[in-house]
This record gives C-alpha cells, structure tokens and sequence, in this order.
C-alpha cells in the first residue's frame, strides 16, 4: 500500500475570529473563536485523515506555535517528522463575519531558515522516498528559502520512484514544473499570473494550463473556486463542477480538493474520478465555519452530486 506525505514548509497556527460585521477603525468584538493547525499540506493530512486514509505530515516547525502544531496534528491522528529551527512558527489571523459573507486574512512570512536547517529536511525526503509513494508539496516559502526549493525536493523524490503533487505558485511554481511533477494545481489567478495569459473562460484557461504543461507538467488541475476544476492533461480536457453548498468559509476548500484527489489517487482510481472526490471534499470544506475539513459521509454526499 502507497504511503502518503505532506510537506509544509511555512506552516501556521490559524486563528479564526467571528464578528457581527467586518468593520474598519474601530474595535471589534469577537463573539466565537477557534484555532486550526494550518498550512496547505496539514489541511490535506487533515483531510486525509477524515477520510479513513493516514499520512505523515513534515516541514519546518519552531518555537510555541510549532509545539502547538505538533500536539494538535498528533491529538487528530496524524503523524508529523518536522525539522525544528531556531525562528518561531507563524500564526495567521481570520476575521469572519457573522453572516460569513465577508472575511479578511493576514498571513505573517514565516520564520527565516537557514541553510543547516534547510540541508536537514533535504536528507530527510531523501531518506523517506520511496517508489510508490504520494507526495504533496504546498504551500508559499518561508522568505529565507530559495524559489527553486520544491525543484531540488520533486526530482529527489520522484528519482525514487514516488509522485509528486505540486500546489504553490509564482516562481516556485514555474520551476518546480521544470522537474516535471506528476501534477500541479494553480488557481485560475495563479495559473494567469505565471503565464500571463487570461483566464477569462474554459477555453482560455486550457490554453494556459497547456503552456504549464509545455513548462514540463503532464498533468494540470486548475481550481476554479464555486465552478469546480478543470483537469488538462494529454488525454483530456475535462471540468467538473462543484456540487451547490451554502458557503460559509472558502478559506482552506483548496486544499482539501488536494486531499480528496490524493486520496483518490492513493486509492489507484482514474484521475478524472479522483478529481470528483477533490471537488466533493473542496466543497465540504467550503460549506463549514473556520478552516475545518468535511466528514467521510458529507463528502460521499456531495460526491453524489457532481457530474461525471
């Protein structure tokens, strides 16, 4: 059986506060709080972990926030083998409005790593590779590290035999792709920022999917938030739709769609089906309050609901 990583190598503690409407120079007062244990790749364990499959969640981790991270990861089941460095894990802040319909976000950079640290995680992939394996590599750089980093990672790991599933953007997007990963997954934005294309409907958006793929990605999942995906590859062109949901908070739903696909993936399903499960899992995400991930039976009921 496949095994499954999660790299994250600015993670962070989320914290979520709910107020009666988003307000500017004044005080607001929070009437909910809570805290997730973010970052891309352990929104995509979390998932994982939901959906009855386990996986080993690794990055950078230091400091309060990082035990913090450590503690809430295992208390959830998940396994963690970070490298700890000197700088603190950063916390991110959200503030939601009540009626969900607004939201603002402030992500701190992220600790600076530095090159011993860095070299540590390397020998760390690089002793944990193995053919067969899933690889999930997401998330921004923390500001010290190089933009070619997840290049150097994706070509030890997929040397090994395992695959590799892309989630960043900007420079570490273009050069990752450079090494050739089993698939990558940009926004709609992201994917017309890299390019410099437009993305204004499906047929310009598979053009610039096809340029990504030109940069050495075979295979390309654009998300498209509400819309669902779309799946470019040499075989196919295909969009699924999400499901409809009432939204409440978008704010991690990528990621999840990074989890349900892995894990459809894992379970050696076609990519177009595993995608389904993806955008099933996205939209749970998106249906709940905070950055949470949907239950095993929400998922299969949205999966119910999109197209084939």
């Amino acid at each position: 059986m496949s095994r499954i990583y999660t790299l994250t190598l600015n993670p962070a503690v989320d914290r979520e506060l709910t107020v009666p409407d988003i307000e500017f120079d004044t005080v607001l007062r929070a009437s909910a709080w809570r805290i997730d244990f973010g970052g891309k790749g352990f929104n995509v364990s979390r998932m994982l972990k939901s959906l009855g499959s386990p996986s080993t969640a690794l990055g950078f981790a230091g400091g309060k926030s990082g035990e913090l991270l450590k503690d809430g990861l295992e208390a959830l089941g998940i396994g963690t083998d970070f490298v700890w460095v000197a700088g603190e894990t950063r916390t991110n802040v959200s503030i939601v409005a009540d009626a969900h319909d607004r939201y603002v976000k402030v992500n701190e950079p992220g600790p600076t790593i530095s090159a011993d640290e860095q070299e540590a995680l390397i020998e760390k992939v690089r002793e944990l590779s193995q053919t067969g394996d899933w690889w999930v590599l997401a998330g921004s750089l923390p500001p010290s590290i190089e933009s070619d980093f997840y290049a150097k990672l994706t070509e030890i790991i997929q040397s090994a035999g395992a695959k590799v599933i892309l989630d960043t953007s900007g420079e570490a997007l273009e050069k990752g792709a450079k090494a050739k990963p089993f698939l990558a997954k940009p926004n709609d934005i992201e994917l017309e920022k890299l390019t410099g294309l437009p993305v204004n409907d499906q047929a310009q958006i598979t053009v610039a999917a096809q340029k990504l793929q030109q940069m050495g990605v075979s295979n390309v999942i654009v998300s498209l938030g509400k819309k669902g995906a779309l799946l470019v590859n040499p075989d196919e062109v295909s969009l699924v739709e999400s499901p409809v949901i009432e939204e409440r908070n978008p704010i991690g739903a990528g990621d999840s769609m990074v989890g349900g696909l892995t894990w459809g993936l894992s379970q050696e399903l076609p990519l177009a089906e595993a995608l389904r499960w993806g955008i099933a899992c996205g939209a749970a995400a998106a249906s709940l309050s905070g950055t949470g991930v949907g239950s095993r039976e929400l998922v299969e009921k949205l999966l119910s609901t999109t197209n084939n």
